[in-house]
């Protein structure tokens, strides 16, 4: 097994990617501590896990706050002895054109995508160092082609991408290895949610499907797999890396405008 006797923190893990990475990571040997603000959708994602046998505990905690961040770390060094791996998937979206979008909700989305992974490292750091662990944080394509109508958040998964890369200069003298996953749609419960919101919802599905060269929108489990690479033994030489997986929705993008899909979420 690919995590045996590891230690994992996953952020944003009552649903989507996040509960998607936390059994894939505990079918993988690891301990898995698993946090999110919703209470109700992180009790559900840890008695599944423990209804199934594995090792999971869960920490209600909002990402974007230093002392339950702080607490996080330390609580998960307490139950499990040690941290070996951090996956910052905890995120949020903000669909609107730059100029509609208030102060205070860019703050907010820079808070929950950016600072938290800030606060993770800040206070996890020196526990990853004792054992040449990994962090993996959760960026987009829209990182690095940009979205319409959707800057505050490509600037936030931009910042992301650029933060990995400095993270893996300054901790590989340590053997800490530092990544970040770009994927285009994925099927959780935020996309799912902006796709009812729409006027027509079967006609945006389609589309969001057809905005990927593969035709499809990936499952959460696909870019769970991802995370899996990065987290374990098999990506030992990789480090300061944008993984993207987006099924070549980018190729898409490159090929000229598509106005049916290019609003949705990244």
């Amino acid at each position: 097994m690919r995590l045996q006797a590891k230690a994992a923190v996953i952020t944003g893990g009552g649903s989507g990617i996040g509960a998607a990475a936390a059994e894939v990571f505990a079918r993988e040997g690891a301990k898995v501590v698993i946090a999110d603000l919703n209470e109700e959708k992180l009790s559900q994602t840890v008695e599944d896990l423990l209804s199934k046998g594995f090792w999971a505990y869960g920490i209600n905690c909002d990402v974007s706050s230093e002392e339950d961040v702080e607490k996080l770390i330390l609580q998960t060094v307490q139950k499990c002895g040690k941290l070996d791996v951090i996956f910052n998937n905890a995120g949020t979206i903000l669909p609107k054109p730059l100029e509609q979008v208030d102060g205070d909700e860019w703050d907010r989305l820079f808070q929950i995508n950016v600072k938290s992974m800030y606060l993770t490292t800040k206070f996890a750091i020196s526990h990853l160092k004792k054992n040449k662990g990994a962090i993996i944080n959760m960026a987009s394509m829209t990182g690095v082609v940009g979205q319409q109508y959707n800057a505050a958040y490509s600037a936030t998964k931009g910042a992301i991408i650029a933060l990995t890369k400095t993270m893996a200069i300054d901790y590989a003298p340590y053997g800490v290895r530092v990544n970040c996953i770009s994927p285009a749609g994925v099927r959780t419960p935020l996309l799912d949610t902006w796709l009812k919101q729409q006027e027509n919802p079967v006609k945006a599905s389609e589309a969001q499907d057809r905005s990927h060269m593969l035709g499809r929108t990936a499952d959460s489990e696909e870019i769970a797999r991802v995370a899996l690479f990065l987290a374990s033994e098999d990506a030992s030489f990789v480090t300061g890396e944008n993984i993207v997986c987006d099924g070549g929705a980018a190729l898409g993008y490159a090929a000229g405008p598509k106005p049916e899909w290019s609003r949705v979420p990244i």
